[in-house]
């Protein structure tokens, strides 16, 4: 046999197209989150016996994350969008958010504290708190962890547009984290048609984000499967977020309004801090602004007629 020829065929076989370390870190991967899953499965069982508002805030978190799968839908359809159009969009976004955290969030925790015994500086000071802390928390996330912004476009070589791009979504599952917060911590009350109104403004937003995000992976080279799909996990935080907030809150009555204030302060950051600026930077305020009060119109019509 010829030992060099079999040699050369064993390197070429580590070394050439098929990526056997990749191979190898992505099963390694699968088992960390399957391992995971199993982990989550049974605690949110555990959860959902204790107390049904759990399962609620799930089916809540999971209509949000097909709304962001929803939104990926042109993308594999090959649909070309303007950035003008996708300025819009982030607008629209940002409208809804601020107009959930403002009537559906801010406004019920003041009144959750109110019913609990405060008065109206109590009930403020309360919900201010609750508010810096979750300004405070994405501040954190924010410096301590990498990612990227909404729309940076193409910097330097494909390669190195290639690696931020897994930094960019990163950063919006960062961003939809608030979001299943609000969710569960609404579900976790007792108002569930102000949380079933909230679910429906988020995940009307929610689609056009998921639409935003698989057009900027599209932008540096990724394939249309691939950016939709990308786009697609990009939400799946949400169900997480929303079964963790819903638990907490079921925990005790007294962090209602703290929980509450809490997830307005997550969202309002996000908005200012990211969306807002990326929505801008093209060039496009007027579109953006625009498509801002139409989100914010059309969610404080959803609170108000549906809560």
């Amino acid at each position: 046999m010829n030992f060099p020829r079999a040699r050369a065929l064993r390197d070429g076989l580590r070394d050439g197209p098929f990526p056997w370390a990749h191979c190898r870190r992505a099963c390694g991967l699968a088992v960390v989150v399957a391992g995971l899953a199993l982990l989550g499965v049974d605690l949110y069982s555990l959860l959902a016996r204790q107390d049904p508002r759990v399962q609620m805030a799930l089916v809540g978190g999971c209509v949000a994350a097909g709304a962001t799968a929803l939104g990926t839908l042109p993308v594999l359809l090959s649909q070309q969008f303007s950035e003008r159009f996708r300025d819009t969009l982030l607008g629209f976004g940002a409208g809804v958010m601020l107009a959930a955290s403002s009537f559906s969030l801010v406004v019920p925790a003041l009144r959750a504290a109110q019913a609990q015994g405060a008065g109206n500086w109590g009930a403020g000071l309360i919900v201010s708190g609750g508010i810096l802390l979750g300004a405070l928390l994405l501040l954190a996330i924010d410096r301590w962890v990498p990612h990227e912004h909404f729309i940076k476009g193409l910097e330097g070589p494909q390669a190195r547009a290639l690696k931020r791009t897994w930094l960019f979504v990163l950063a919006i599952s960062l961003h939809n984290v608030p979001e299943g917060l609000a969710i569960g911590v609404a579900y976790g009350g007792t108002d569930p048609v102000g949380a079933g109104a909230l679910t429906t403004g988020i995940s009307i937003q929610d689609v056009p984000e998921g639409l935003v995000v698989a057009l900027a992976l599209r932008a540096v080279g990724y394939g249309r499967l691939v950016s939709a799909g990308l786009g697609v996990l990009s939400g799946l935080v949400e169900p997480v977020g929303a079964v963790f907030g819903a638990a907490v809150i079921t925990l005790s009555a007294v962090l209602l309004p703290w929980g509450l204030a809490f997830a307005a302060g997550a969202m309002l950051f996000v908005i200012s801090h990211e969306i807002i600026p990326e929505s801008h930077r093209a060039g496009h305020e007027a579109s953006a602004t625009t498509g801002l009060i139409v989100g914010f119109v059309l969610m404080m019509l959803l609170d108000t007629a549906l809560g």
